[in-house]
């Protein structure tokens, strides 16, 4: 049985023995494959295939012999008609929908998907549920949700986990991998910014021994030159987190190459997110404790360091249209605007989470209630609050607040998330209770 397939793969270069053959066949008469198509696919690549290098040339041999084999796609050409705008104009970011977005895994989203391919019957955009184009849905493309899957269009903000449909060919050839040692080898060129040292010439220099040698005819002149001192200083910044994490493998492997070279007289690297606005950070998890400013870099690192720079220069929608963007170095009012902003949406929602079930049984309006129902979601609202606190600190990381730098991390890193748990778990009641005297004698 498809004996016409084994000499196809082998044709294309698959090392096939006739054992693995027949523990293929094996495998099919023992129903391993489920009685389908994908799964004798998955099946013959797991017994035949040796080498991840070797994936391409079976799933081309393998279309090849089954080309008149009709199969099911996972989009339906329908819907990808539907999801063709590219021109459409953008709906609205909200906050909270990207939230419950980024809350979700990618097996629930892959469950949805499911179901809402069978639910849809016409085209849907700039909304949060079904499969479209240009809103917060986790199925579409040219949206702005954080996650999810890619239906159609184009690539991107590359935040998607995986495309709907698609069909990639990954490229495994083994002579043309940009590791670690490739890397190390193009770092070696930074040694020709190496100085010479101002010394008497009593290194021995082959390529001028050699050259005068032949010029004289055969006669040995030796030569020498002043000795080359490593005078080579590098200041490596790298991108970390958001777009870069689909980047990941790569930059892993320049750190390696970086690190691991023995060809620089000084070697400093920090990290930033997006672009070095105030601070630069000792390490990829942007621990603001451990960080330092972008003008003590300026001042202490002399002109000799050679910059390396890594990033995409891309930003998530949520980051470019939220209101409270990001502030670039100096504009001190619209940091504070963010701290601010924030901190007064955290305070209100915390209230309102407090006085919940007092609300509820008095009849009157709160908030929380009325976004989520009398019950209220813990969950949902603990992911709200959560991305208040986390926009204060990166507020904290922009501005310069001076002295009063460690009271507001205090604050923002320990009080508020005190007492944030205080009021998911009732006892700041008793704590509002408690009356704190204090004598200013």
């Amino acid at each position: 049985m498809f004996e016409d397939l084994l000499y196809l793969l082998r044709r294309n270069g698959l090392k096939v023995s006739l054992t693995e053959w027949m523990a293929l066949m094996e495998g099919l008469h023992k129903n391993l494959h489920n009685a389908s198509f994908t799964g004798f696919y998955h099946l013959a690549r797991c017994l035949l295939v040796k080498s991840e290098a070797d994936f391409d040339a079976f799933d081309r041999a393998f279309l090849d012999y089954f080309k008149d084999v009709p199969f099911q796609l996972e989009v339906s050409q329908e819907l990808l008609d539907w999801l063709e705008r590219p021109n459409a104009p953008m709906g609205a970011y909200d906050e909270q929908q990207a939230e419950l977005n980024e809350a979700l895994s990618a097996l629930d989203i892959e469950e949805l998907f499911q179901e809402r391919k069978n639910e849809q019957r016409e085209q849907h955009n700039c909304g949060n549920y079904w499969v479209g184009t240009h809103g917060m849905s986790v199925f579409g493309n040219m949206g702005m949700s954080p996650v999810g899957i890619r239906v159609g269009g184009e690539p991107t903000s590359r935040r998607a986990f995986r495309v709907a449909g698609e069909r990639r060919y990954r490229d495994f050839r083994q002579d043309n991998t940009l590791d670690t040692r490739q890397l190390q080898v193009a770092l070696r060129r930074l040694r020709q910014f190496s100085g010479l040292v101002d010394l008497p010439p009593d290194e021995f220099d082959v390529d001028a021994t050699i050259q005068d040698t032949a010029n004289s005819a055969g006669m040995l002149k030796v030569r020498c030159k002043k000795p080359r001192q490593n005078t080579v200083k590098v200041l490596l910044l790298m991108d970390s987190g958001g777009s870069m994490d689909h980047y990941a493998q790569l930059c892993s492997a320049l750190f390696q190459a970086v690190s691991k070279s023995g060809h620089f007289k000084d070697l400093k690297i920090y990290y930033f997110h997006n672009c070095p606005y105030t601070r630069l950070y000792n390490d990829p998890t942007l621990n603001p404790g451990n960080a330092v400013p972008v003008s003590w870099a300026l001042s202490n690192l002399s002109p000799e360091y050679k910059l390396i720079f890594v990033g995409d220069a891309q930003m998530s929608p949520h980051e470019i249209f939220d209101p409270f963007p990001a502030p670039r170095e100096g504009e001190r009012g619209r940091v504070l605007a963010q701290l601010l902003y924030h901190l007064g949406r955290w305070i209100y929602l915390a209230d309102a989470r407090d006085d919940l079930e007092e609300d509820r049984q008095s009849g009157r309006y709160n908030p929380v209630a009325a976004r989520y129902g009398p019950a209220g979601d813990d969950g949902a609202l603990r992911l709200t609050m959560d991305n208040s606190l986390a926009q204060m600190g990166a507020a904290l990381q922009l501005g310069d607040f001076g002295c009063r730098t460690a009271l507001l991390e205090n604050i923002v890193y320990l009080g508020l998330p005190l007492g944030e748990r205080a009021v998911f778990d009732g006892t700041w009641r008793d704590i509002k209770k408690q009356k704190i005297w204090r004598n200013d004698t």
